[in-house]
């Protein structure tokens, strides 16, 4: 049988697991919090992980990629008293095996661990060889972008769509050429279709060609996009950009794999594999009747969602490496260090832009410190130093109501002009510091104009 361990803070319920996994004949651990799970799991070869969701130091939910990474690569089983559907779906998500509310644990465990068990079993023996991915423009070892590697070579292994979903600058054509890189398609084409910037009047001549004379200025015939694509990957990026009126033309070429070019007699195979981007709910379009609910089904067959830079600050290091390095490259320049505050900053940052917008920052500070050996954070654009410094102030007590009698207690006030410029050179001075003695970044933070904000400075003799 097999070694499971049970991560959760009640003592009941791990009694009670113990009692009935025993029966089953599995060897059972237990843990009652996260931290210490996690170091038995790291030093175990658990076969299975039961883990409770509300913990003392934490939600399982966030732990969950952790626990799948320790060596014995366990299958994770969901536990929690309060149902919940966003849970569960996070749950699935973030590759547990199943989700079990524990007042069904009796009833249900049994059947999901059992299946959860042959799988393992199953996958032990067909003993599949390690995949070597191409993957030298995708950055990073966080779980988040490891999940989306696994997913990447199992897609890469078929010839079915791929929907590739996420924010904007995320990856997604990164990714998409990896696919195809990685394929059986590889020495084909990678044909790359911006469906926002396809021009109205000429989009379906762009994808399908023309005959000539098919319209004005059409002087010669001309293959389209799909046709280039032929024995290789077309990348619909922004898919659901798509005009709706040619959805239902794309979608028969997507089942037949043939068209018709504009003007043209004569229909044209084209044998390629699609692979679609989006950073929209398509589901949610076709709720809206924006979107044909017919083409979604095709083309999310196999669907990798890939995650904001935000939920893998851990790459932020490599990913700043990585680029900084081909920069100086570039440049014929050593390659640059980093300070730890110019790390810190980038980490405080939550990248709304993600990766495009971290590439496009640390350009922007290469050319500030074109001659200096090391990056600091004063190298970086104003609204991140800025951010940074706003995150790192706690939030002060409030302090209790003034009474008459306090008010007594403390003596007669300084002139209302001392209390003025008191005030004015503390906060002077607290800007400042926040900003690192940058008089335009704390100019701003103060809602003062430059001008003003030096003449300040001076009446209260003070170095900006």
């Amino acid at each position: 049988m097999a070694e499971i361990l049970v991560v959760d803070d009640d003592p009941g319920i791990i009694k009670l697991l113990e009692g009935f996994l025993s029966h089953h004949g599995h060897t059972v651990a237990a843990a009652n919090n996260l931290s210490a799970g996690l170091a038995a799991a790291q030093k175990g070869s658990f076969a299975a992980i039961l883990l409770d969701v509300y913990m003392p130091d934490g939600n399982g939910l966030d732990f969950l990629p952790q626990f799948r990474a320790v060596s014995s690569h366990p299958e994770i089983l969901i536990m929690t008293g309060q149902g919940d559907q966003d849970g569960a779906e996070k749950a699935i998500k973030s590759g547990a095996w199943g989700y079990v509310e524990k007042t069904q644990l009796t009833r249900d465990l049994n059947l999901h661990l059992t299946r959860a068990l042959e799988y393992r079993m199953e996958k032990g023996r067909s003993n599949p060889q390690p995949v070597s991915l191409k993957r030298e423009h995708i950055i990073g070892n966080s779980p988040a972008i490891s999940r989306c590697l696994d997913q990447l070579a199992l897609a890469a292994s078929g010839d079915v769509g791929v929907l590739l979903t996420g924010e904007t600058g995320t990856g997604k054509e990164v990714f998409a050429r990896a696919i195809h890189d990685n394929s059986k398609r590889a020495a084909g084409n990678f044909i790359v279709v911006d469906c926002a910037s396809l021009p109205e009047n000429l989009i379906e001549s762009t994808l399908f060609g023309h005959s000539k004379g098919a319209f004005t200025g059409a002087g010669q015939a001309m293959d389209g996009l799909v046709k280039l694509a032929d024995s290789g990957i077309l990348f619909l990026d922004e898919v659901g950009e798509l005009p709706l009126h040619l959805q239902k033309s794309f979608l028969r070429v997507l089942q037949e794999k043939h068209f018709r070019p504009v003007g043209g007699r004569q229909e044209i195979h084209s044998d390629f594999r699609l692979v679609a981007a989006t950073n929209r709910n398509l589901a949610e379009m076709v709720e809206a009747g924006t979107f044909r609910a017919d083409l979604l089904f095709r083309i999310q067959a196999f669907t990798i969602h890939l995650p904001p830079l935000r939920e893998r600050t851990v790459d932020l290091k490599l990913l700043a490496g990585h680029f900084m390095g081909s920069l100086c490259e570039r440049n014929n320049l050593e390659c640059k260090g980093f300070s730890s505050d110019f790390l810190a900053t980038l980490t405080a940052y939550d990248w709304p832009g993600n990766v495009r917008e971290l590439f496009q920052t640390l350009e922007q500070a290469f050319t500030v410190a074109l001659h200096s050996p090391t990056l600091f954070a004063t190298h970086l654009p104003e609204k991140l130093r800025i951010h940074q410094a706003r995150s790192s102030i706690t939030a002060q007590p409030q302090q209790p109501a003034q009474t008459p009698e306090n008010l007594v207690n403390q003596g007669p006030p300084p002139p209302l002009q001392e209390a003025k410029d008191r005030f004015e050179r503390e906060y002077l001075h607290q800007v400042l510091a926040l900003s690192q003695g940058n008089v335009s970044a704390a100019s701003q933070m103060a809602g003062l104009s430059r001008t003003h904000f030096y003449r300040l400075l001076a009446k209260h003799k003070m170095q900006g």
